[in-house]
C-alpha cells in the first residue's frame, strides 16, 4: 500500500473528469455500438475532445465579468450526436433529438451547482433554460444513461433545491452579465473523486480547497492503493497538466454588447451601461 497527494487546478480537474468518463463501461459501449449525445460545457467538451477529437461550441459561461455568453454563434456544435464513428450537430433539432436515444445510449452534460447529496442544477440565462431546460423530462423518462460532468468547484454547502427556489431569470434588477435561473439536472454525477476511482483501483479523499496564482478553486487530494494502480493514476494526472480550456476556440471569445445573444438575455449591467452611454 502506498499513499500519494496531488493538487489540481480547476482546468486540470476538468480533464481528469473527462479521462474518467471516457473509461466508463457504458460510455465505451455507446461509443462502439450505440449513440452518445454531448451537451456542451467546457468539461463536456474535454470529454468530446478525448473521445472524438471534436471540440464543442461553448455558450454560457462564468468569467471574471460574470454570467456571459459567446460573442458569436460560430459553426461548431453545441449539442452533438456521435454514432457509428460519425458526428452530427443536433442544434437545430433541440430537445426532440433526445427521443432518438434508448437504454443503450448515453447523454453527457454538465452542471453549475452540486450539493453533498448528489443533486445538480444548471444555470439558465436563455428562455426556459434553452435546450437543456426543456429536455429535463426526456433525461429522466426515456431510459438512456445521463452522466453529469462537474468539478468540485461547483459544490455548494446548502441544498441545490434551496438555490433553485430562489434563483430567477426575470425580475432581477441588475446582473453582472445575464440574469439566470436554475433548473435540475438528473444523472450520475462525476466529479474528480469519482473520476479517480474510474481511472484506477484506489481510494481517494479531498483534503484541501482553494489556491492562488491560477490555482483558485483548485483541490488537493490524497489517494492510496497498490503501487501499480497509483502509477496508472499518476500517468493520467500528467496528461491533464498544461491542457487548454475545453471548447471550440471561436466560441470561447465572450460576448460584448451588442452581440447575437443580447436579445433574450435580461438585466445585464453591461448592456444597460452601453445604452446609457449611447443616450448621452
Amino acid at each position: 500500500m502506498e499513499y500519494i497527494q496531488f493538487s489540481l487546478t480547476v482546468n486540470e480537474g476538468k480533464w481528469l473528469i473527462a479521462h474518467g468518463i471516457s473509461q466508463m463501461p457504458e460510455v465505451q459501449r455507446a461509443m462502439e455500438h450505440g449513440k452518445v449525445v454531448f451537451k456542451a460545457g467546457t468539461t463536456v467538451s474535454c470529454v468530446s475532445q478525448l473521445l472524438t477529437g471534436i471540440p464543442l461550441r461553448i455558450c454560457g459561461r462564468i468569467s471574471t465579468r460574470g454570467t456571459v455568453s459567446s460573442r458569436t454563434n460560430g459553426s461548431a456544435a453545441h449539442l452533438m450526436l456521435y454514432t457509428g464513428g460519425q458526428s452530427r450537430s443536433l442544434d437545430e433539432e433541440g430537445e426532440d433529438a433526445l427521443l432518438e436515444l434508448g437504454p443503450d445510449d448515453v447523454m453527457i452534460t454538465g452542471a453549475n451547482l452540486l450539493d453533498c447529496q448528489g443533486n445538480a442544477a444548471m444555470l439558465g440565462g436563455s428562455p426556459a433554460g434553452n435546450f437543456c431546460g426543456k429536455a429535463v423530462s426526456a433525461m429522466t423518462c426515456e431510459g438512456f444513461s445521463v452522466i453529469v460532468a462537474a468539478g468540485l468547484e461547483k459544490l455548494t454547502p446548502t441544498p441545490v433545491r434551496d438555490s433553485m427556489l430562489h434563483a430567477r431569470r426575470q425580475g432581477v434588477d441588475r446582473s453582472m452579465g445575464m440574469s439566470c435561473g436554475l433548473f435540475p439536472v438528473f444523472g450520475r454525477v462525476i466529479t474528480e473523486l469519482e473520476a479517480v476511482r474510474l481511472i484506477a483501483d484506489v481510494e481517494v479523499c479531498l483534503i484541501g480547497r482553494g489556491g492562488i496564482e491560477g490555482a483558485e478553486g483548485g483541490c488537493v487530494f490524497q489517494a492510496w492503493g497498490e503501487p501499480e494502480e497509483l502509477h496508472k493514476l499518476e500517468d493520467v494526472l500528467r496528461r491533464c497538466r498544461n491542457q487548454p480550456l475545453g471548447g471550440d476556440a471561436e466560441s470561447l471569445v465572450e460576448c460584448q454588447f451588442p452581440c447575437s445573444g443580447c436579445g433574450p438575455h435580461r438585466s445585464c449591467c453591461y448592456k444597460a451601461a452601453y445604452l446609457a452611454e449611447k443616450r448621452k
